[in-house]
């Protein structure tokens, strides 16, 4: 079932659910991402869960016209959707840059009961200054396709990803404005999301991708109840890569938290 919720600032934010059960698994995507990217998550686990599948403002079906890109206006958006699906138990499942937004999210949801984060927080020692932060987002003004066909790739994946993977997310990013992918991501570098992280009191597992190390430690300096499993031969996008192994290991995880 398709849905809207709306935001406190009046943006549509587009939402589907399926399937049945206990508690709700309320999924969210990286950058540039939309709810397609967890089709696979979503068949798998639809007999046993609550599925909703949400995209952010600026991606996918969700309204773009938000004046001021926010960590805050982003944790608003995943609030409006939990809002609307009404249910008392929620699994907040936060990709990539997401995985900032659903701590914050977490603290303003009170039916929120656990978190997992996929390939992101892995060290939250690592910051950004604002010098580094233009420097990144000044080679996607400066080219915006050359930088994600020739520089993203190093990061994002793996020798291992499928290219048929590769090709998809590369077409999907190109489709957006280079204006908008830039204000869309500048508020993940933008937040002291260490502060966040201290305040959150629930559980939080971590499925991370072995291209990158966890430092474990670091994180549990700032969140009290951090552990993570690692998910091998994949990059950044392990739903994708390999969804089989994924969702053995989500199941797995999902278990522990249930």
């Amino acid at each position: 079932m398709e849905n809207y919720a709306i935001s406190s600032e009046g943006q549509k934010i587009y939402y589907k659910e399926s399937g049945n059960g206990n508690p709700t698994l309320l999924f969210i995507h990286g950058w540039l991402g939309n709810t397609e990217w967890w089709q696979v998550q979503q068949k798998y686990l639809n007999n046993q869960y609550h599925i909703v599948l949400m995209d952010l403002s600026g991606h996918g079906k969700s309204d773009s016209s938000r004046l001021e890109w926010t960590s805050e206006r982003y944790a608003d958006d995943i609030k409006a959707v939990a809002d609307a699906v009404n249910s008392q138990e929620i699994i907040l499942v936060g990709h990539s840059m997401s995985g900032a937004y659903v701590l914050e999210a977490s603290l303003k949801i009170p039916q929120v009961k656990a978190l997992i984060l996929i390939d992101t927080l892995k060290n939250l020692d690592e910051y950004y200054t604002e010098e580094q932060t233009e420097e990144v987002l000044s080679l996607y003004k400066a080219d915006f396709k050359y930088t994600v066909e020739n520089l993203l790739p190093q990061y994002l994946f793996s020798e291992q990803t499928p290219s048929d993977v590769k090709e998809r997310l590369q077409r999907e990013f190109l489709q957006n404005e280079p204006e908008m992918a830039i204000n869309l991501l500048r508020p993940l570098y933008k937040t002291d999301f260490n502060t966040i992280a201290k305040h959150v009191q629930i559980p939080v597992i971590a499925i991370n991708s072995d291209a990158s190390p966890t430092d474990l430690e670091a994180n549990r300096k700032y969140l009290k109840n951090y552990d993570y499993v690692t998910i091998e031969g994949v990059g950044h996008y392990p739903m994708l890569e390999k969804p089989d192994d994924f969702n053995t290991i989500l199941d797995h995880v999902l278990k522990r938290l249930i």
